[in-house]
C-alpha cells in the first residue's frame, strides 16, 4: 500500500477571491513514489517548487497572500525555488510561524513583506548541508557549491533584516547552528511583530521528534533549545538581575529518561 504523505502546504482561495492563505506544514520535498514497487514512478509532490509553481500562476491577480508555516525544513533546492517564487508573486505577502519555521523553512519565510511570531515559536537557521561522493576534486567542488548556496540563503536573511543584522553576525549564527524565540527574531529583523495570542504546539512533538532523530548525539543543540523554551514559559526576569546562577548538580536517575526536548511539550501532546 501506498504510504499516504501529508501534504506540505495547500493553497485555499477565500471569500474574496484577491485573498489567498497557504499553509506550508511538514517537510519540504520535491518528488514522492506513486504507484507499486515494479510499475511506480516519481512523480511531483503536493509540496514541490513545481506544484506550486503552478498553483501560484492559476493566482496572478492575488493582493494578499497569507502564509502559515509549520516546517522543519527539507530540500534546499525546492525551498529556494518557493522563496523566489513568493519575492516575485506582486501580492502583499504575510508570514505566520504557526510552529517552527527551521532551515529551508526559515528562508521561504523571509519571502513576506511582514512575519508575524507567536510567542512559544522558533526559527532555526544553520549552513546548507549535503551528502557528497567522488573523487577529491568532486568534493572539493561539492564544498564550493554549499558555500554558494549558504550565501544565497543569507541573502534573503539579510535582504528581510535591513540594519538590524550584519553579514559578520549572520555567518556566526549559522555556523552554530542557531534556534531563535520570536522575541530573538524581532531583535534581528527576521520578523517584524508579535502575534497576540500563542499558537497551537499540540502538533510540536512530531516536529521536535524529527529534530531528535537527525540529532540524536548532538547535545548542545538540545540543551540550547530546551532552554529557550523554558525561557518562553517561566516568569520574566528583571534586567537588573545580572549575577550568575549556578546550575545545580544532575540527580542519578537509574530509569531511561524521555528525551529533554520532547518532555517539554508532553502535556500538551496527551489526548
Amino acid at each position: 500500500m501506498r504510504k499516504q504523505y501529508k501534504p506540505m502546504w495547500e493553497l485555499k482561495q477565500q471569500a474574496d477571491p484577491n485573498i489567498l492563505d497557504l499553509f506550508i506544514y511538514g517537510d519540504v520535498e520535491g518528488e514522492v513514489w506513486e504507484g507499486g514497487f515494479l510499475d511506480g514512478d516519481w512523480v511531483d509532490s503536493e509540496n514541490s517548487a513545481n506544484h506550486f509553481r503552478e498553483v501560484l500562476g492559476a493566482h496572478p491577480n492575488a493582493t494578499q497572500i497569507n502564509i502559515y508555516i509549520n516546517s522543519y525544513g527539507g530540500s534546499v533546492f525546492e525551498g529556494t525555488a518557493i522563496y523566489n517564487q513568493l519575492k516575485r508573486h506582486p501580492a502583499h505577502k504575510t508570514v505566520y510561524v504557526d510552529g517552527f519555521a527551521c532551515s529551508i523553512a526559515s528562508v521561504i519565510a523571509m519571502a513576506g513583506d511582514e512575519v508575524v511570531m507567536p510567542r512559544n515559536t522558533l526559527m532555526m537557521i544553520h549552513n546548507v548541508w549535503m551528502s557528497a561522493i567522488g573523487s577529491a576534486a568532486e568534493l572539493r567542488k561539492a564544498a564550493d557549491d554549499l558555500d554558494v548556496m549558504c550565501a544565497a540563503g543569507r541573502g534573503a536573511y539579510l535582504a528581510k533584516a535591513g540594519d538590524k543584522l550584519t553579514e559578520e553576525r549572520l555567518v556566526e549564527m549559522m555556523d552554530a547552528e542557531t534556534w531563535l524565540t520570536a522575541e530573538q527574531c524581532i531583535e534581528l529583523g527576521l520578523a517584524d511583530r508579535m502575534a497576540e495570542q500563542d499558537a497551537d504546539m499540540s502538533g510540536a512533538a512530531a516536529v521536535l521528534q524529527k529534530a531528535n532523530l537527525d540529532t540524536q548525539q548532538r547535545l548542545d543543540f538540545q540543551r540550547t533549545l530546551a532552554a529557550h523554551l523554558r525561557d518562553m514559559t517561566s516568569a520574566p526576569v528583571s534586567k537588573l538581575d545580572t549575577e550568575p546562577v549556578p546550575a545545580p548538580a544532575p540527580e542519578v536517575d537509574p530509569k531511561p529518561k524521555q528525551n529533554a526536548i520532547l518532555a517539554l511539550f508532553a502535556d500538551k501532546t496527551k489526548n
